[in-house]
């Protein structure tokens, strides 16, 4: 029974949180902080599957991201919204519909990474970045010049699902969701990367050259991976746009794909473990930067030199996250986990649970 005990101790913990959302113990903005790091956590291991494990080098998940998150809110929109016309569904349906509609987000973020895939056929390193910066900004300006979906004013009305979930069992449905997608995000990550499909990853990323060789569908393996490492990236993005309740194309331009790359190599390239607890040190990061005092602090000196300086929250943000990624790459180049999971680490943490 030793092998379970995580998992016993996971859900544990997500039933306590979820009570004390309930039960109003933890304020609107703590739940909000945690649905970010649950969401932070899917963006990174996802992302962590192409630059981690297969070792390419990709700069524009954000748009998969962008997909999943406008696509999940079309339909949001479609089923239970009215900015679109007539709801299409009862109330009552939310709870089946919600799930469906962030899969189907995701699996349209799946079949977009597909302009990704097939060019990662025969190209790496930096021509590969070249080109999924290049879908980055493809599907930004496709998207704001869409005026169906608000183009580049953005696009709202999905929480008319969330509302609807509450209205039928009043309760903190979306963390509740949050948490079910990450925990579902890390289970599929972790069946992939220790199945064969997942060896012929990492046998990718140590040498294409001898993978071919010895008979490894490189091709192949790269489009699934691709495609899985979309498809939940756009998990994220419907999540993400149902969290906020408001979605525009520049939420998700390079600057998003920053954040991401940011907590993949702080974690560790390659390890599951490793992107988890950096989206959980970087979420928090960011939200204790939002301290007007702290940044006093900090930028004292810079504030000294230039008197009338008086950056934004946004500067503030865009400062600190180049900076932390120099650290990183001066200091501890290998991240915080550097290949390793954390069973490597603590060889007696194997005993709690099995991926068998």
């Amino acid at each position: 029974m030793k092998k379970y005990s995580l998992n016993f101790v996971m859900v544990v913990s997500a039933l306590f949180l979820l009570s004390l959302a309930q039960f109003g113990v933890i304020s609107n903005y703590i739940q909000a902080v945690f649905m970010y790091v649950g969401i932070n956590i899917i963006m990174a291991t996802s992302l962590n599957l192409v630059n981690g494990n297969m070792g390419e080098f990709t700069c524009g998940h954000a748009a998969f991201m962008c997909v999943g998150a406008y696509v999940a809110s079309i339909l949001s929109v479609l089923f239970f919204g009215k900015t679109l016309g007539d709801p299409l569904l009862p109330p009552d349906m939310a709870f089946l519909a919600f799930p469906i509609i962030i899969l189907l987000g995701g699996a349209f973020a799946s079949v977009v990474s597909i302009l990704v895939a097939v060019p990662a056929f025969k190209t790496r390193d930096d021509y590969l970045a070249i080109i999924t910066i290049a879908v980055n900004y493809m599907v930004i300006s496709a998207i704001e010049n869409m005026d169906f979906v608000g183009g580049s004013r953005g696009f709202q009305g999905m929480k008319s699902t969330v509302w609807a979930m509450k209205d039928t069992l009043n309760g903190p449905w979306m963390l509740f969701w949050v948490i079910t997608f990450m925990v579902f995000t890390i289970w599929v990550i972790r069946r992939f990367i220790t199945s064969t499909y997942g060896k012929g990853v990492n046998a990718i990323c140590q040498d294409e050259t001898a993978a071919e060789i010895m008979s490894v569908n490189t091709n192949k393996i790269k489009l699934v991976n691709f495609m899985i490492s979309a498809g939940l990236a756009g998990c994220a993005g419907g999540l993400f746009a149902h969290v906020v309740g408001y979605v525009n194309p520049q939420s998700f331009n390079i600057l998003k794909s920053t954040e991401a790359m940011v907590m993949v190599y702080l974690g560790g390239m390659g390890s599951l473990s490793g992107a988890i607890i950096s989206a959980v040190v970087f979420t928090f990061l960011m939200e204790v930067l939002r301290s007007q005092s702290l940044m006093d602090f900090l930028l004292a000196p810079a504030t000294f030199v230039f008197p009338e300086w008086e950056p934004s929250a946004g500067v503030i943000k865009w400062v600190m996250i180049p900076l932390l990624l120099v650290l990183i790459m001066q200091f501890r180049p290998e991240g915080i986990m550097g290949n390793k999971e954390l069973s490597d680490v603590f060889p007696k943490l194997k005993k709690f649970y099995t991926f068998k």
